[in-house]
């Protein structure tokens, strides 16, 4: 009984640990913002916080809206093999080609973002703050997202190949872990991207590449670790739950070359010059006097809705944890 308890319970904690992992998702964007030039930085800088708290709202709506699953995943790998040339970039030619319920089914994250890029674009034109900074921060959740390598495969838990929570070991539990005490995310500037799709593209094309080695190097691991060793007890929120060990999970991320890191680093990168790219489209408005600074009501209406969704956990559409 107690072992079906702890079954269940960490069950739970997958389904709401879905995507990079809350604490992922927020030091992608809480980084990102250091990487702007200072002409953004007197937005993003004092809003910091809420770019961080607010870039798991995506997550939190596929609670409630049977569409929103798909905007964070494609199954790449359901197209023919790397780097799937049968599946046409542009969004009308692969609907044509697929149908647009096979597209929706497999995942439409490299055509997603752009529709934000253009969004956000288009707030900075209306000199909207608010929406600036939802559309911000949402956009590098879906960002992040295509930096994960189990968001570009079919396989995406593992489910095919008995390596269930795999994806939330990956993106949760190794960040979660070492994060803090050894990952460096002293990076760069933000870079203006001259092409929207095709960086888009290239980086989900290199996270279905990565997808094997995700895969293959931990059932090689697995091996060499006894499940006592593998996994180990512990407590969360004042509860006993079963978790891979702190042995497992780093020797894990150095057999896949700090993998980990490195996506991490690359998606802060990215979302930090998605950003500036869209203030540069925009015309470079002035970032200090701005329309629309305070979140209207149904704006907060929103945010509080998709909290009551998220703890409510009435998921709908698929869940691709």
């Amino acid at each position: 009984m107690k072992k079906i308890w702890v079954t269940g319970l960490l069950l739970f904690i997958s389904l709401k640990s879905f995507c990079w992992g809350f604490y992922a998702h927020q030091r992608i964007n809480y980084f990102a913002v250091f990487l702007l030039p200072p002409e953004m930085m007197v937005l993003y800088k004092p809003n910091i916080q809420f770019l961080s708290d607010h870039s798991v709202d995506p997550d939190k709506r596929r609670y409630a809206v049977a569409d929103e699953a798909p905007r964070h995943y494609i199954d790449i790998d359901r197209y023919g093999t790397y780097p799937y040339n049968e599946l046409p970039r542009k969004w009308e030619d692969a609907i044509q080609k697929f149908s647009e319920d096979t597209i929706q089914a497999n995942g439409i994250v490299p055509w997603w973002i752009p529709v934000m890029q253009q969004r956000l674009t288009n707030a900075f034109k209306d000199k909207n703050q608010a929406k600036i900074l939802k559309l911000s921060a949402e956009i590098g959740h879906y960002i992040a997202d295509a930096h994960v390598p189990l968001h570009a495969s079919s396989n995406h838990d593992g489910q095919n190949t008995n390596q269930r929570g795999i994806h939330g070991f990956w993106e949760s539990r190794v960040p979660e872990l070492l994060a803090e005490r050894e990952f460096d995310f002293m990076i760069g500037k933000a870079a203006y991207i001259s092409d929207i799709p095709k960086y888009t593209w290239s980086r989900v094309l290199e996270s279905g590449a990565a997808a094997d080695t995700v895969l293959r190097d931990e059932a090689e691991l697995t091996k060499l670790f006894p499940s006592d060793r593998k996994y180990a007890f512990e407590e969360r929120s004042g509860k006993l739950v079963r978790q891979y060990s702190t042995e497992f999970t780093t020797a894990y991320s150095k057999v896949i070359n700090n993998m980990v890191e490195r996506r991490m680093r690359q998606a802060i990168a990215s979302v930090a010059s998605y950003w500036y790219t869209a203030w540069v489209n925009a015309g470079q408005p002035n970032l200090k006097n701005l329309n629309n600074t305070a979140f209207t009501e149904e704006d907060l209406k929103e945010f509080e809705k998709l909290n009551v969704d998220w703890r409510n956990t009435s998921i709908k559409g698929r869940t691709h944890e």
